[in-house]
């Protein structure tokens, strides 16, 4: 019998069947008209995904691309920037900062907790140096929430800009640009986009690209500037990944059918059902509020092997992640992003519950299971009691 793979991953996630078909197209000349016109459809409908009037560009890179890009373009060597270091994306801000020569003050945050805003604040009143706070919307290692619309208050109010990394909260929970006063907002392709991994998109704030401008390029490919103008012709400044655009039309165009404000109440739904469905299984989430939407961290009992627990999920066709860095092992990660339903997430705690019994874990319910299945196997030894329909 084959069996249904279900992608509960936080990212790559499942693609829709219009998208997969989408990207089985025949080529198209990412110079040519017909290009054009899908950049001329894309973009509006970007601008409303990001929430911003500002233009919305396409990079052929992964997430981290855009990171790079967002750094290189805003920020000098010897510029002094913060960093929200909460998890391995925080990390992963630090590093990139830290390569191109910016000097970081790392604010430590407790790994499955938000940063308190006031603390930003009062770092950037201490040190008025600090030209950048860089941020995760959603930390995919722990599974946090930051949060990033109190954080901006902060920075609108001073010369400081917020550079927020959206990878696994646009498309998937509320974050709009402008409105919260977000200086740059970035995402990648394969999360809440409902496609491949290959394709970043970022926008940039007015005064984000005023610092842009007086910076002037200073990297050759994440060259934003150029990007910019680019992507006024409906064009992208190297060779463009032209399928996954063509399938980022089809799944924006998912997202106007449902309609936006409907696909963040489904994320929510979603995201309270996995957490409704790991307390009935005794179990605790690893961030007990400032949760994102689009991943749920569960804390596994002490003793249990993560990996036998990932293992045995997959031979019920579910694919769940494990823990990175500090947590390797000590947390199992659902996806609940994208192209998700009720039903997949049904077999996906079933898949988790049985790892956990594998694992060792869950030692009522392995003594409830095997009472069932001897139950069950009586049964078929001796015939089906009376309420079951009798002997078969």
């Amino acid at each position: 019998m084959v069996q249904k793979l279900r992608l509960l991953t936080p990212g790559p996630t499942p693609l829709p069947e219009a998208v997969r078909l989408a990207l089985a197209e025949d080529m198209i000349h990412h110079r040519k008209e017909g290009f054009v016109r899908i950049m001329e459809r894309l973009q509006p409908r970007l601008q409303r995904l990001f929430g911003t009037q500002e233009q919305v560009l396409p990079l052929s890179c992964s997430g981290t691309g855009a990171m790079v890009a967002a750094v290189s373009s805003l920020f000098a060597p010897k510029d002094k920037v913060l960093v929200v270091e909460g998890g391995k994306f925080g990390e992963r801000w630090r590093e990139i900062a830290e390569s191109l020569g910016l000097e970081v003050h790392r604010l430590l945050v407790p790994w499955g907790q938000a940063v308190d805003p006031e603390v930003i604040a009062q770092i950037l009143d201490d040190d008025p140096r600090i030209g950048g706070v860089l941020v995760q919307v959603s930390e995919t290692s722990t599974g946090v929430l930051h949060p990033v619309r109190q954080i901006a208050q902060m920075t609108r109010q001073r010369e400081v800009l917020l550079v927020a990394d959206g990878i696994s909260a646009v498309g998937i929970s509320p974050c709009p640009m402008d409105a919260w006063g977000i200086d740059v907002l970035l995402t990648g392709s394969q999360k809440g986009l409902m496609l491949p991994p290959g394709l970043a998109l970022i926008a940039l704030s007015p005064r984000a690209w005023a610092r842009a401008e007086a910076l002037g390029p200073r990297h050759f490919y994440f060259n934003l500037l150029a990007e910019r103008a680019k992507n006024r012709q409906g064009q992208t400044l190297f060779t463009s990944p032209v399928n996954l655009l063509r399938g980022l039309d089809v799944s924006l165009g998912l997202f106007e059918e449902a309609g936006q404000e409907n696909m963040y109440r489904k994320q929510w739904a979603l995201t309270a059902l996995v957490r409704q469905g790991i307390a009935a299984l005794g179990l605790e989430p690893l961030a007990l509020s400032h949760f994102t939407w689009g991943l749920t961290a569960v804390r596994l009992p002490a003793g249990v092997d993560g990996a036998v627990v990932l293992q045995t999920a997959a031979r019920y066709g579910v694919i769940l992640a494990g823990g990175q860095g500090e947590l390797k092992g000590r947390i199992v990660r659902i996806g609940h992003m994208g192209h998700v339903d009720f039903g997949d997430l049904t077999a996906g705690l079933y898949a988790l519950r049985q790892g956990l019994l594998a694992a060792g874990g869950f030692t009522a319910a392995r003594d409830y299971l095997e009472e069932a299945m001897a139950a069950y196997e009586a049964a078929m030894r001796d015939g089906y009691p009376e309420e079951c329909g009798g002997n078969a």
